[in-house]
C-alpha cells in the first residue's frame, strides 16, 4: 500500500499525488455481489435538486458490504483484496467454509490467504467480529455498531479507528474518531483493528478534471453571485463583514444543527468540548 507522484510534464501533474493500487490483488469485483447503481444527480422523487455540485461521475458498480458480521462462527479465507470506488478504504473478499461469499471492509494487517472469523470466541486479530462485551478493553475497533443488528454505523473510513474505553454494566464507551466518547450497548457488534488504506489523506487531486470523474461539479462563491442568487451577492468591489450563510439565508460553518435530543444521554464528552 503506498502513494506515487508524477514526472511534472504537465503543469497539473506537478502537484498530483494518487495510490499505487499495490495492496489490490482483484481487478474486477465479483459479479454476484454487485449491484448497479443508477445516479440521480442529487434528485429525490420530485426531481428537486436536494444537494448542491452533485452530477456527473465514472460509471460505479455497488458492492454489497456485510458490515453487520453475522455470520457467526463460520470461518471464512481472504481471496483477495478490492478497490471500491464507492468508499475511500479497500474491501476483502471473503469465502466461508459453506461456499458463501462476502465483501468486508479491510483493516491493516489483513491478508491475502488470512482466516476471519465472526463470533462471541473469535481471536482479538484484524477482520475479526465480536461483540463488544467481549473485546478487551484498549483494543482498537472499527466498523462498530450503535443498534444491535442494524451493521457498523461509525468508523468505516480509510485509516479510521475507535477505541474501546471502558464497560459499564450494560453499556460499553467507545471513543470514536472525532475524540466524542459515547455510550454503545456492550451486545453491540465491533470489528477489531483500523481501517486499512492509510495514505488517503495524502492523496492531492491535482485537476479540476478529477473531481468531475469523481462526480463532483464546480461550486461559485457566494461573494461572485448577483444579489438575487445569494445573500453574500453583489456589492462594489470585494464585500466583507458578512456572516457565512447558505444561498436561503441558513448560517453555516460551526452553526450547530443537532436536533437529536433523543441520544444525548448516550454522548459521554462531546467532540469540541474543551
Amino acid at each position: 500500500m503506498g502513494i506515487r507522484t508524477y514526472r511534472p510534464v504537465t503543469k497539473s501533474l506537478r502537484g498530483t499525488v494518487s495510490f499505487d493500487f499495490s495492496e489490490v490483488t482483484k481487478a474486477k469485483p465479483e459479479k454476484s455481489l454487485t449491484v448497479s447503481l443508477r445516479k440521480a444527480g442529487a434528485r429525490n422523487n420530485t426531481g428537486i435538486i436536494t444537494m448542491r455540485h452533485v452530477g456527473g461521475g465514472h460509471k460505479r458498480k455497488y458492492r454489497l458490504i456485510d458490515f453487520k458480521r453475522t455470520k457467526l462462527d463460520v470461518p471464512g479465507k481472504v481471496v483477495a483484496i478490492e478497490y471500491d470506488p464507492n468508499r475511500t478504504c479497500r474491501i476483502a473478499l471473503i469465502h466461508y467454509k459453506d461456499g458463501e461469499k462476502a465483501y468486508i471492509l479491510a483493516p491493516i494487517g489483513l491478508n491475502v490467504g488470512d482466516e476471519v472469523l465472526s463470533g462471541d470466541k473469535a481471536d482479538i486479530k484484524p477482520g475479526n467480529s465480536l461483540k463488544l462485551e467481549n473485546i478487551p478493553v484498549g483494543t482498537i475497533i472499527h466498523n462498530v455498531e450503535l443498534r444491535p443488528g442494524k451493521g457498523g454505523q461509525v468508523a468505516k473510513a480509510a485509516g479510521i479507528m475507535a477505541s474501546l474505553v471502558s464497560k459499564e454494566g450494560k453499556y460499553c464507551l467507545v471513543k470514536l474518531p472525532s475524540n466524542e466518547v459515547r455510550k454503545v450497548l456492550s451486545v453491540c457488534r465491533a470489528s477489531v483493528g483500523q481501517v486499512g488504506n492509510t495514505d488517503n489523506e495524502n492523496i492531492k487531486i491535482g485537476k479540476a478534471g478529477r473531481r468531475r470523474w469523481l462526480g463532483v461539479r464546480p461550486a461559485v462563491r457566494g461573494m461572485a453571485m448577483n444579489p438575487i442568487d445569494h445573500p453574500l451577492g453583489g456589492g462594489e468591489g470585494v464585500g466583507k463583514g458578512h456572516h457565512p450563510v447558505t444561498p436561503w439565508g441558513q448560517p453555516c460553518k460551526g452553526y450547530k444543527t443537532r436536533h437529536n435530543k433523543r441520544t444525548n444521554s448516550m454522548i459521554i464528552k462531546r467532540r469540541n468540548q474543551k
